[in-house]
């Protein structure tokens, strides 16, 4: 079975490699990328087994059984292709069953670039730990000599002019800033690990949304946009909410005083598989997006926005995101963000609470 018209156009035009597998994992169909992909013609491909024709390091098989059973697409990143020309890593497979014949598999084979994107998140808590530890070592010697510092301004004020004051008074009020800074980057490293449990997700987030209504996001409209039917996840509920006022308290800050719109809105998607290292898989189908209506994240720090130290804020500490990504990395999670003018989302996948936990309670 091939493509018929009207899609002959779109099939051949899709940038990415795309393979038909029929019910028995055959090929049935590939476009002109597949073809350059896999150096191979389309009369060279069709009938021959996919694992004959691509090799993994994980099981394809499986994976397609996988999105015909549960009749949803399958997503697996960070794999390693092999054809016989070549071998490349950090790919993205996406499976996903057609509607007119669900054994019918579509195949889309992304090289390196989603891949890629999920491997800065996942890099993100690394990169911020080696940061903060550098920064822990330097904190307490920079603390006290600016103690002294503003211990002295103080004390100079008091025999000098309103005028000259004004100038012991910014060396206080700027050492007192850097010490804030300094005591947020000890926090950071001093964060505990999670004391995790079953929560509904839900609760953290309207936590959050009330906490912040009361204070920095207050002149914001907070909509929600609630799949109520979504299990718990396992996580520490007050590093959760923290997560949560974070990216609320980011998309506040970007409408810049006007009155925006945040929608924050979970839903359930079974597609989406994280595979670690050691080559097992684990699902993260709890999804939740933090979604604003503000002027986007500038574009050339878009790639680097959960690395520590990088702001696009005037006077930003660039921590408050790094915090965010390795608060989720912690909980076995992913985070990652899509921005253009007039919409930005971060989106957070999150595990389901293991059925033997909950038992357990």
């Amino acid at each position: 079975m091939t493509p018929v018209a009207p899609f002959d156009a779109i099939w051949a035009s899709l940038p990415m490699p795309a393979l038909l597998i029929d019910a028995d994992n055959t090929i049935v169909a590939a476009n002109p990328a597949a073809e350059t992909f896999l150096n191979a013609s389309s009369k060279s491909l069709l009938h021959h087994a996919l694992t004959d024709k691509l090799k993994a390091d994980v099981p394809l098989d499986a994976a397609l059984a996988r999105a015909r059973a549960n009749q949803s697409d399958v997503n697996i990143n960070d794999v390693t292709l092999t054809t016989p020309e070549r071998a490349l890593p950090h790919c993205l497979l996406q499976m996903a069953p057609l509607q007119d014949d669900p054994a019918q598999i579509l195949l889309l084979i992304s090289p390196r670039v989603m891949a890629e994107r999920i491997g800065r998140t996942r890099s993100a808590s690394a990169a911020a730990k080696s940061a903060i530890g550098m920064a822990e070592m330097l904190a307490h010697e920079i603390k006290n000599p600016l103690a002294g510092i503003s211990g002295a301004a103080q004390l100079l004020s008091m025999n000098l002019s309103a005028e000259d004051r004004e100038m012991t008074d910014l060396i206080v009020e700027e050492t007192r800033r850097i010490v804030k800074l300094l005591e947020q980057v000890e926090q950071f490293g001093n964060l505990r690990p999670p004391e995790a449990r079953a929560v509904n997700i839900h609760d953290a987030l309207d936590r959050a949304r009330r906490s912040a209504l009361m204070g920095y996001a207050s002149h914001m409209l907070i909509v929600e946009d609630y799949d109520p039917s979504l299990p718990a996840t396992w996580a520490d509920p007050d590093q959760l909410m923290q997560v949560f006022l974070n990216l609320i308290k980011n998309a506040a800050e970007a409408s810049r005083g006007r009155q925006g719109r945040i929608r924050l809105r979970t839903f359930y998607d079974l597609s989406l598989r994280l595979r670690r290292k050691d080559g097992s898989g684990a699902s993260l189908p709890l999804q939740i997006e933090i979604i604003d209506d503000g002027p986007g994240i500038p574009p050339d720090i878009a790639a680097d926005i959960f690395e520590p130290f990088v702001s696009g804020r005037e006077n930003g500490t660039g921590l408050g995101l790094a915090l965010v990504s390795k608060i989720v990395t912690d909980h076995g999670g992913l985070i990652g963000a899509d921005s253009v003018p007039g919409r930005t989302v971060f989106r957070i996948s999150l595990p389901l609470a293991p059925k033997e936990k909950l038992k357990e309670k």
